[in-house]
């Protein structure tokens, strides 16, 4: 990389930075300049790429920022990250808070790299925090919205957790609350009737492993994916135990399931406290324990919010769609208590 920098006038600059070649010139500014647009979108300079050969040129402070964004990019390409729309706009935002130290040191901690050599990192504060937090606890809880990699996290640390001998065994479950009786009428045997439940957990695992990986880890009981309910009357010894879909969980439910904790195991749980599909009435495992636990040694909980979503950005949009809509109906029911109250 070859850089230059020449003042035009007072606070104004000039740099230019090549790349090695035109492959890494689409890795960084995406296909059909995809990431290109959305760091123009962000700065009022110039910003032109020719050949192998980008030239921005603006206010100095922010033309300092671009060029730190830049070799940030490179940088992560170069460990052979493909970018997406989401780490250039986190990566903006970080550099323009001045943490590029905690952006550096989240992007350079590869978790595991999957079955087809891609590797998985954290995308966000939030979810770094998340991991380290998963790392350092006997039991974590992570609650956030849809699109925050809670699941596909655990899963990943508790493969390289399997791969490097800390624990025999990964046991995964979740409630199948949407079912209800209804299992029953389901065709097939009990396996069957979960699968579609625990699919989530499959897809994670397929991407970690490969299916024939997976099934051989299956087969031999190192890996046991199964509904809530088959945890009751157990002690899970040396097994890195996940929970998804935790707002289903009844208290009764989620008492059972922390109780099945054994020597040598580590369990996270994850959930999202806004998709509740508990009939009327019925309170929230998750948001019990979150309370009762917050201040238990060896306990880590963790709250992503719509920063840390890293899907495409309309499902933080979405997200947000959602939280302004519930704000909303929220402050109406209270002025209309405190208007019925008034009479």
């Amino acid at each position: 990389m070859r850089e230059r920098s020449t003042n035009l006038s007072f606070l104004q600059s000039e740099r230019i930075i090549e790349v090695q070649d035109q492959q890494e010139m689409v890795g960084i500014l995406g296909r059909n300049d995809e990431l290109l647009r959305v760091i123009k979108e962000h700065y009022e300079s110039v910003i032109v790429a020719r050949g192998n050969v980008i030239v921005f040129s603006g206010e100095d402070n922010e033309v300092g920022q671009i060029e730190t964004l830049f070799k940030e990019l490179l940088f992560l390409y170069r460990q052979g990250m493909p970018l997406t729309t989401h780490d250039v706009r986190y990566s903006i935002g970080m550099i323009a808070e001045g943490r590029l130290e905690s952006l550096h040191r989240m992007y350079a901690d590869t978790i595991i790299v999957t079955n087809r050599g891609r590797q998985v990192k954290a995308k966000t504060l939030g979810q770094w925090d998340y991991v380290e937090t998963i790392k350092r606890s006997n039991v974590t809880i992570g609650i956030g919205p849809a699109g925050t990699g809670k699941t596909y996290l655990a899963v990943a640390l508790a493969v390289k957790a399997l791969k490097n001998k800390e624990v025999e065994r990964i046991v995964l479950t979740r409630p199948a609350v949407e079912a209800g009786e209804k299992l029953g009428f389901l065709p097939g045997d009990m396996q069957d009737k979960v699968d579609p439940y625990l699919r989530p957990l499959y897809d994670a695992l397929y991407d970690m492993l490969g299916s024939e990986t997976f099934q051989k880890y299956v087969a031999r009981g190192t890996i046991e994916v199964a509904p809530l309910a088959y945890m009751r009357g157990r002690t899970l010894n040396d097994s890195f135990i996940i929970l998804d879909e935790a707002q289903n969980t009844t208290p009764e439910q989620m008492k059972m399931f922390l109780t099945r904790f054994g020597f040598g195991s580590k369990m996270v749980i994850t959930g999202d406290i806004t998709q509740i599909d508990l009939p009327n009435g019925k309170n929230s495992g998750l948001k019990q324990a979150a309370y009762v636990l917050q201040k238990t040694p060896g306990v880590g909980i963790i709250r992503f919010g719509e920063a840390d979503v890293v899907r495409h950005e309309i499902v933080a949009a979405i997200i947000r769609a959602y939280e302004n809509y519930d704000s909303r109906r929220q402050k109406q029911r209270e002025a209309d208590n405190d208007n019925n109250a008034g009479k």
